[in-house]
């Protein structure tokens, strides 16, 4: 396979640039002051919304998937939420109020919402913001599905909000989890360290693609890391697919994986069982 080219690192200063560029991503951190911030309402960019059940978090789940992600996976299947401009500005307040219409359903079914995207801490203010009112206000059992890249942007406060995180954890070779995401490993691996220090429930989120991450050294490496970590109740182990390769088609970018089948279920049974054998219970 080519080699992937760099990607340039988010920078505080990135403005307007070409579409398709990470200049189209924010500041990392909201520079505006605390109080003009009090005077206007928390707005984000959300791509879309949907209901899903037991994959998003326990129960059935309201799963908002908000736009912009710095990643580039080479398997993505929601390429379309890449870029901020690919979403529509939204106001906290109008999310919220969308989730409140089924809040008495996703109680009762023991649900709640998601954050996923995307990448949800790409826009932390507005995603700190709907998980502490779906929380606080809803009852509601929050979830964050996120790659952990951009952890330091999640304030306590923003962890306080949310039960459950699903940490995407892409690879354990640095060499391939650059390969698969154009990005370096170890902000991931410090996010989780993190979230057990502050006794969050994680759900490790593992994409099996065969002659990609499936060595089983590389797979062996993310299972020690979950296992040596006393908050991860699950091992989700995801079987690569190309579902979302018309979305890619359609954005006019061939997929780069057109050409790799998915695992068969004997290689996803290996897998899980890598897992098994130190102590984590997969699905």
């Amino acid at each position: 396979m080519t080699p992937r080219p760099p990607v340039p690192a988010l920078s505080p200063e990135a403005g307007p640039g070409p579409a398709g560029t990470l200049t189209d991503l924010p500041c990392p951190v909201a520079v505006t002051p605390a109080a003009a911030v009090a005077r206007r309402p928390v707005t984000g960019s959300v791509h879309s919304t949907d209901m899903s059940i037991g994959v998003d978090g326990p129960g059935s789940r309201f799963v908002a998937f908000l736009a912009g992600c710095p990643l580039s996976c080479l398997y993505c299947h929601n390429p379309d939420t890449r870029y901020l401009r690919n979403g529509t500005r939204m106001s906290a307040d109008d999310l919220v109020a969308d989730i409140a219409r089924c809040a008495t359903f996703l109680r009762a079914a023991g649900g709640g919402v998601t954050l996923s995207g995307g990448e949800p801490l790409l826009q932390p203010v507005f995603a700190g913001e709907v998980l502490h009112r779906c929380r606080r206000e809803l009852g509601l059992h929050t979830a964050l599905d996120t790659s952990g890249f951009l952890g330091p942007r999640a304030s306590d406060a923003l962890l306080a909000d949310t039960d459950l995180v699903l940490l995407d954890i892409k690879s354990w070779d640095p060499e391939t989890y650059t390969r698969v995401t154009g990005r370096d490993l170890r902000p991931t691996l410090e996010f989780a360290r993190r979230l057990e220090r502050l006794g969050r429930e994680v759900w490790v989120r593992f994409v099996l693609v065969p002659g990609l991450t499936d060595d089983p050294d590389n797979i062996d490496g993310v299972a020690r890391f979950a296992a040596s970590l006393n908050n991860v109740s699950r091992v989700d182990v995801l079987p690569f697919h190309r579902l979302g390769a018309a979305k890619w088609e359609a954005m006019g970018i061939p997929f780069p994986l057109a050409d790799t089948p998915p695992p068969t279920a004997e290689q996803v049974t290996a897998a899980r069982e890598i897992f098994i054998a130190r102590g984590l219970t997969t699905v």
